[in-house]
């Protein structure tokens, strides 16, 4: 269309230049058959009015073409042309500028004469959508006092004691498995701003690769789905399907479902920060937006009934009659999803963003869960359902005290809510009957995010605390549930201190970003029961290191 109107717009620009040239000579010079010459100055007037009548429409139409070109050249008002929202990368502490909606489409203009310092290459266009690539190359390295056994990644409730063969043995392992493939994708469609995410990393379950062992000869590591959901927004509404950061999972900015809007520290780590709330599972969710500065959200987040023994925490003990249901009726720290769900975990939450420097959100999740008696138990009647509902709160606070510092706090409470502090407490125990008792537990992540320079400095403090609930199975002897039964056993409170960095060496529009990270974390794990000459606690010392290139457009800004 804008060539059709370029060519249109020359061909009537050449015909009115040589008309302007050549139809006054002609009226002049030429004379009219059958006509004297008395009568020539008469009908050259006319003929000269006709012409100037002509280059008026001429001009008109010439107008007309420009205003219809620059139309075509002009963005629509709703789309914005940045591409600077699209990290995929933990971002630095948040921008001072005015709250935005959940998410900006990042949707360029028609291309136009840029020179090569300005221009962004990763960004292209399909139809009347925008792919924008979004990724960084991660290379992390991680040492450790004793050795964890869990990768680059801390099972935080599994660490190991000091009078263990583990405990003796130090670690040190150098990964590029963090390193994350993506791209989102944004369109307009019928006045709905249609956003889609795809993230991926190499962390997936290794299982047998069928080309030799991991980590001997050379390093399989598997792709893995991070986060994979669409997003529609229109007016005040925004639903979202998919894969994607639980809505339990703390904000920076709004409700929004962006990598670059979530809080999940500034760790290298990649199970990030002991005590922290979240969860990467599939959800469908409804965000209200009464204003810019307040998003009120409901969803429904696959749920899983969990006894615990995920991620290296503690597992509650079972009754005899039940312990063979873990895997088919109870999920204790399995891999797969073969545990049946009574209905989604049902979450509710609203932020407030007053300004720039304030984020505020409460927060609450519900379980149900239900198992039914296995056959056979003498004084269980057969396949007789026993139901409890629990879940937990949250409230999160983000705040500017003074520029380019932050102070951030997160902080949960619940009964039956264990599994959404990565699974380092159990959600409930089971009584001899078969009846469901929730147990409780808390958790807090609390510390500051500050600007010095190209430098991000930032501490945390992050706290687990499992409550106890015990029984006797229907011996009469034996304790079950959870709480001091086993000496070292089952866990009652974990720490980590964390202290980090993170420098930009280099950011540019067009080129990307490199960072330099490094993070010491001190981790500390006490149980319920200690017995004899048992260690107290069990604790381990984490150093990391990190170089990170970020893709462009999906580079971090400093502050951001």
């Amino acid at each position: 269309m804008r060539r059709r109107i370029q060519q249109q717009w020359t061909v009537k620009s050449l015909l009115a230049c040589m008309l302007t040239l050549t139809l006054p000579l002609a009226a002049a010079d030429q004379p009219v058959t059958g006509e004297s010459s008395d009568s020539r100055p008469a009908a050259n007037s006319s003929e000269i009015d006709q012409l100037k009548k002509m280059l008026a429409d001429q001009q008109r139409q010439i107008d007309e073409l420009r205003r219809a070109l620059s139309d075509k050249n002009e963005a629509p008002a709703s789309i914005h042309p940045s591409i600077g929202r699209v990290a995929s990368t933990t971002p630095i502490v948040p921008p001072s500028p005015a709250p935005a909606p959940a998410y900006s489409p990042v949707i360029a203009p028609p291309p136009q004469a840029k020179s090569d310092s300005d221009t962004s290459p990763l960004q292209f266009k399909i139809g009347d959508a925008y792919i924008t690539p979004v990724g960084f190359m991660d290379f992390t390295s991680v040492g450790r006092s004793s050795n964890a056994g869990s990768g680059i990644g801390t099972n935080f409730g599994g660490i190991p004691y000091g009078n263990t063969q583990a405990g003796a043995l130090s670690e040190w392992r150098l990964s590029p498995q963090n390193s994350r493939v993506g791209m989102r994708i944004d369109a307009l469609v019928k006045n709905w701003k249609v956003l889609g995410y795809l993230e991926t990393d190499f962390l997936g379950q290794t299982g047998n690769p069928p080309n030799g062992g991991l980590a001997v000869s050379s390093d399989p590591y598997p792709l893995r789905m991070r986060l994979y959901w669409v997003d529609l927004k229109k007016g005040s509404s925004e639903i979202l399907a998919g894969q994607t950061w639980s809505l339990m999972t703390p904000n920076r900015k709004g409700l929004s479902p962006l990598p670059g809007d979530i809080f999940y520290s500034q760790d290298i780590d990649v199970n990030y920060q002991n005590g922290l709330v979240w969860g990467r599972i599939p959800e469908l969710r409804y965000v209200y937006h009464p204003s810019d500065k307040v998003a009120i959200g409901f969803a429904l987040s696959n749920s899983e009934p969990y006894v615990g023994g995920g991620n290296g925490g503690s597992a509650a003990v079972l009754p005899g009659a039940f312990s063979s249901q873990s895997g088919a009726q109870l999920n204790g720290g399995n891999s797969v999803i073969t545990a049946p769900a009574l209905h989604p975990d049902i979450i509710a939450k609203i932020a407030f963003d007053p300004s720039s420097r304030v984020h505020f959100e409460v927060g609450g999740v519900e379980i149900t869960d239900r198992i039914a008696n296995p056959s056979g138990v003498t004084g269980l009647p057969n396949f007789a359902t026993h139901t409890k509902a629990g879940g937990g709160v949250s409230a999160n606070l983000n705040v500017e005290v003074f520029k380019n510092f932050r102070l951030v706090t997160n902080n949960f409470w619940s009964d039956g809510g264990g599994r959404y502090i990565f699974g380092q407490a159990p959600d409930f125990m089971i009584r001899a009957n078969g009846d469901i008792s929730l147990i409780h537990s808390a958790s807090s992540v609390t510390g500051f995010e500050a600007n010095v320079g190209k430098t991000l400095v930032y501490a945390y403090y992050g706290g687990v605390y499992v409550g106890r609930n015990l029984a006797v199975d229907s011996n009469g002897t034996t304790k079950i549930g959870y709480g001091p039964i086993a000496n070292d056993g089952q866990n009652r409170a974990i720490q980590e201190f964390t202290l980090g960095t993170n420098t930009t060496l280099m950011k540019d529009a067009k080129w990307g970003a490199i960072n330099l990270m490094f993070q010491y974390s001190y981790l500390q794990r006490n149980p319920w029961l200690v017995t004899g000459t048992s260690p107290t606690d069990a604790a381990v010392h984490m150093g990391f290191f990190n170089l990170r290139y970020t893709l462009p457009g999906s580079a971090p800004t400093l502050g951001k």
